[in-house]
């Protein structure tokens, strides 16, 4: 496993309690509300995470048999303990083992842009899925288009100005092209049915709060340890991104795209 898609030790922690209210519980309505109105009887979620979408789609399926997965073990025991309802197990998402044609929908909240073969992995998700069913997945936009991340890259850039990192662009914002994407999912033997550009508003108690998050709840832990010490680093960038929004809570708006492709019925 990439350390770009590891969660690891604390870091399931961190990130459910800073990471996900500030970036990703807006969204989680939207999708659970989409994933919903498929009607489907059988539900398999990839990348769930520490299961903030997970959570609502007990809610919104009620009746729906649910496997939430994950590849990060770490993360699965996490979410297991907080999120009851679903059978959750460990599962890579380009090597799927389940049965073909065995579940009517495939959700992924944000985790699609870690994916090495994002082909293969939609491949995997048709293979599973039966006759007509659905895929719905969300990504980020371009680091430009949520200035809450995007001051944390420039801040990246200033605490580290020789050779900041690239990962928060490359990586969870770097899968931003719908030309790109609609050709993967094409790719992987499905036919895009929607394409949305979504802006909710993102909410941080504080600058220093999101500077932790991102510093010690994603895999850009890995690349700052090897910059420094930790703990210097995140306390700089949490400075510097005060420097940029004051002290008291940021507010401002997040952007992603919802996309949802079907198997030919």
């Amino acid at each position: 496993m990439s350390t770009e898609a590891r969660w690891v030790g604390s870091m399931p922690e961190v990130y459910d309690r800073v990471l996900v209210p500030i970036l990703f519980s807006p969204f989680a309505p939207e999708l659970a509300a989409r994933a919903a109105a498929t009607a489907p009887r059988r539900v398999l979620e990839l990348a769930a995470g520490t299961g903030v979408l997970t959570a609502e789609l007990v809610q919104a399926l009620p009746e729906a048999d649910l496997v939430a997965t994950d590849l990060n073990p770490a993360m699965v025991a996490w979410a297991a303990e907080r999120v009851v309802g679903p059978t959750w197990r460990p599962a890579d998402a380009q090597s799927l083992d389940l049965a073909a044609e065995s579940v009517d929908l495939v959700v992924c909240q944000f985790g699609v842009m870690f994916f090495p073969d994002k082909a293969a992995a939609f491949s995997q998700a048709a293979r599973v899925l039966a006759p007509g069913g659905t895929l719905l997945f969300s990504v980020w936009d371009t680091v430009a288009a949520s200035p809450l991340v995007a001051s944390f890259v420039d801040s990246l850039a200033v605490v580290l100005p020789e050779d900041p990192p690239t990962f928060v662009v490359r990586v969870p914002h770097g899968y931003a092209d719908p030309a790109r994407i609609t050709a993967d999912l094409q790719a992987g033997g499905l036919d895009v049915v929607g394409l949305d550009r979504l802006v909710l508003r993102g909410h941080a108690p504080s600058a220093r709060a999101l500077a932790e998050g991102i510093c010690r709840g994603t895999p850009l832990r890995f690349v700052l340890e090897e910059r420094g010490d930790l703990d210097e680093l995140t306390q700089a960038l949490g400075e510097e991104m005060t420097t940029r929004w004051g002290a008291g809570p940021m507010d401002s708006d997040l952007a992603a795209y919802v996309v949802s492709a079907r198997t030919p019925a």
